[in-house]
């Protein structure tokens, strides 16, 4: 358990990407995503818990790859030189055409195995792309979670099982937060108030709602065309007070990318093949500008919080001042009643 709790104390934000359904592209989202912090100058992990069907390895252009093992534990998967995104996945593990055919209890000890022994050292966000649904998975994955960023006030309810942190006082260095990815279609919008109900059960903050495939994006020019239905997002998100981040549009060129190159592509801004358009940048921005607004909240309410210590303070010093007096004054009063009953008892 300490060791889960050092790997997680150099790790500012954690950030679990989250869809009711399979094939809202939730897996490119994450990638996408990773990247363009990662162009902002932050340095990004994603670890791929989809045991099942691990393709964060394939859209980032890394199915060649291989996880180290070294004294400090799993190497990530580095895509740069400087080493600012690295990736986990099981894809780097086993052979492309093995299939994970696991129980329940194996994929919880694989989840912690990845959580606790992946040597990330500082990163300013770990992208966790998880499978569709609320699976084994989504437990075991927040209830290890919960025991690697302990807060004073951390409760969770997982099927009838009530996970309470240490009670111990510490300071919240990691936020923990989920984006849910959505297609516009009623399908899909039926699903995602079931992983709302998820998130609000665990305990776990939802930073916002993306709808992706909101439109499509005509390759000749950049106007949208509606060909699904559209605004069903942005219509739950409102209905259930959730942020909207953003409509991400389907675009041939992301698509390509993800097929072809690899996500890895967007890293290097003067690449040719970097070539996603205005509209899909403008989106991913949008969500990577709400995350740093969602980071920064973090020293805000860590000065409310050093503001409530202080009034707190100041509160118990006047109640033990008052219970000083009180008691003062009771003992000033029992000495008189004493002094009165010897006199009382002498004889003159």
């Amino acid at each position: 358990m300490q060791k889960l709790k050092e790997r997680f104390s150099l790790i500012k934000n954690v950030v679990l990407v989250l869809s009711g359904k399979g094939g809202v592209g939730k897996s490119s989202v994450s990638a996408v995503l990773a990247t363009t912090l990662v162009n902002s100058g932050f340095r990004v992990g994603i670890l791929d818990l989809d045991i099942t069907g691990p393709n964060i390895p394939r859209i980032m252009g890394a199915v060649e790859q291989k996880i180290l093992q070294t004294e400090k534990g799993w190497s990530p998967v580095y895509l740069d030189f400087e080493k600012k995104l690295g990736l986990i996945s099981i894809g780097f593990l086993i052979s492309k055409k093995d299939a994970v055919i696991w129980r329940g209890p194996r994929k919880h000890v694989m989840i912690k195995q990845f959580l606790q022994d992946v040597n990330w050292g500082e990163l300013d966000y770990l992208i966790i792309d998880t499978p569709p649904g609320t699976s084994d998975e989504h437990i075991s994955l927040v209830e290890v979670l919960h025991q690697a960023i302990p807060t004073s006030t951390l409760e969770a309810n997982l099927s009838k099982l009530r996970i309470i942190a240490e009670e111990e006082t510490l300071e919240e260095k990691t936020k923990l937060g989920a984006i849910i990815v959505t297609t516009p279609q009623e399908v899909a919008l039926i699903d995602i108030k079931k992983e709302i109900n998820f998130c609000k059960k665990v305990n776990l903050e939802i930073i916002g709602l993306v709808e992706n495939m909101s439109g499509f994006l005509c390759p000749n020019c950049e106007e949208i065309h509606e060909i699904f239905s559209s605004g069903g997002g942005i219509n739950l998100a409102k209905s259930l007070s959730i942020n909207f981040l953003c409509k991400i549009p389907i675009d041939q060129r992301l698509v390509e990318i993800c097929d072809r190159d690899g996500v890895r592509v967007l890293i290097d801004e003067s690449s040719d093949k970097n070539n996603l358009r205005k509209p899909i940048r403008d989106s991913f921005k949008s969500i990577a500008n709400f995350l740093k607004e969602w980071s920064n909240e973090r020293k805000i309410n860590n000065e409310d919080d050093e503001d409530d210590e202080e009034e707190d303070e100041q509160k118990n010093e006047k109640i033990n001042i008052n219970k000083s007096k009180k008691k003062g004054n009771i003992s000033e009063k029992d000495k008189i009643k004493k002094n009165r009953k010897k006199m009382e008892s002498f004889d003159f």
